[in-house]
Order: structure tokens, then sequence, then C-alpha cells
């Protein structure tokens, strides 16, 4: 199990909607990310939609994958 000191958590926008609740993120630095949803936003059943503002936990070993853990309210931006 990773260490919390290994984790980094950014923010960004979903830019692509995939299947298996796997979204495209736009970080703030212009860097895209590929992301899935945590289980609790799944359990829960937080809806994600494209233009949503999220907060995006990434592993420092691999940094073009990370795990949606939180969506902020009145995140769509168009």
């Amino acid at each position: 199990m990773a260490k919390q000191e290994d984790k980094v958590e950014v923010e960004g926008t979903i830019i692509e909607a995939l299947p298996n609740t796997q979204f495209m993120v736009e970080l703030e630095n212009g860097h895209r990310i590929l992301a899935y949803l945590s289980g609790k936003m799944r359990r829960y059943y937080i809806r994600i939609a494209l233009g949503d503002r999220v907060k995006v936990e990434m592993s420092m070993y691999d940094p073009s994958r990370g795990r949606i853990i939180y969506r902020h309210r009145g995140g769509t931006t168009q």
C-alpha cells in the first residue's frame, strides 16, 4: 500500500470522458493525464461531466495517471 508521502494532489479540468469511469484531465500546468474515479466517488454516485473542476491524486512514480478524489461544487466552466 502506498504511503501518503508518495501522493501529490493537483487540480484540473475534465476534458474527455472515457469508458469505465476514466477521464482525460488537463491539469493547471497544461499537462494531460488519464484519471479514474476513486472508490468513494463510485459508491456515492458522484457524477462527473465535461468541464468540471476536480482534485486529482497522483503518484510520484507514474505522473501520467491519477485518481479523481474530489469534484468542486459548481465546477462547470463554459
